[in-house]
């Protein structure tokens, strides 16, 4: 049987070195030029969060978001938040109700991008340039809130949005502004994700059997607004994106991100809202 390259740190699992924390950083060609005074009022962070109720240690990590989603630490920077739920696994006895496997096509494309040896759960990337995991729960927090202040940031995008309900099935989301960072040739993918907070789960199986599971900012649905290159920080782009929902949607836990990603999904500028709680 093929070896698998995948990692969940565990109880009792240790990884590589003493902290059982393993964290990386990759360096790109910048996007945009950005000033010390741009660098001050640029925009949000983007913390991405790879996890699965199959694993054993990801409650931890799904803590940690949740905490730095309700301001626990103070911080200073904005930060958007978004967990992604692999499937990989599912075959433990437990099936994720949130995995999907194109979350997990995510993931996978971080590990060749951040030149990683394996996908691990939990994994927390940060601007899509950083990249931390570990079944530590201190030092998770430690190296995160680092990667934290120390990502590079961009200008937000001053998108202005609209949402529709077409139907109960479906939500329109429509968007128009500008990215108010310079993309050059290589270009960049204008992503929206919807999220949900405030998911409970009883888990009766697998890894967590017998814990009841909180998760907040889960991505349910990923759409390309539209792709972009060679344009000017203030030329207005525009487009709309629908998404298909789930029973039991409402609207007052859930809320859509907007990020702009080049190939290697690197992060160039985010911007969030939440949903109306009558939508």
């Amino acid at each position: 049987m093929a070896r698998r390259l995948f990692t969940c740190f565990g109880r009792g699992t240790s990884s590589s070195n003493n902290n059982h924390i393993k964290s990386s950083i990759t360096s790109d060609n910048a996007t945009a030029d950005l000033t010390v005074e741009e660098q001050r009022r640029a925009g949000p962070i983007m913390v991405e969060l790879f996890s699965s109720q199959g694993c054993a240690i990801s409650p931890q990590a799904e803590l940690l978001l949740s905490k730095i989603g309700r301001g626990d630490y103070n911080l200073e920077i904005p930060v958007i938040l978004l967990g992604y739920h692999v499937d990989i696994w599912d075959y433990m006895g437990w099936k994720d109700p949130f995995g999907s496997s194109q979350w997990t096509v995510r993931q996978k494309a971080y590990v060749e991008a951040l030149q990683l040896d394996n996908l691990s759960t939990p994994q927390i990337v940060v601007q899509g340039r950083a990249q931390c995991v570990g079944n530590d729960e201190v030092d998770l927090e430690e190296t995160l809130l680092s990667l934290i202040k120390s990502a590079p940031r961009f200008p937000a995008p001053t998108f202005q949005v609209t949402f529709q309900r077409p139907s109960p099935n479906s939500l329109v989301v429509s968007l128009n502004g500008a990215l108010r960072t310079k993309i050059d040739n290589n270009g960049v993918d204008v992503m929206v994700a919807l999220y949900e907070c405030g998911l409970v789960t009883n888990c009766d199986k697998g890894e967590n059997k017998d814990r009841v599971l909180k998760n907040d900012y889960v991505v349910r649905k990923l759409e390309k607004l539209c792709s972009v290159k060679d344009i000017a920080p203030k030329k207005t782009v525009s487009g709309t994106v629908e998404f298909s929902l789930w029973d039991g949607f409402n609207s007052s836990k859930c809320g859509v991100s907007i990020f702009l990603q080049n190939s290697s999904h690197q992060i160039f500028g985010s911007q969030k809202f939440q949903l109306p709680t009558n939508l």
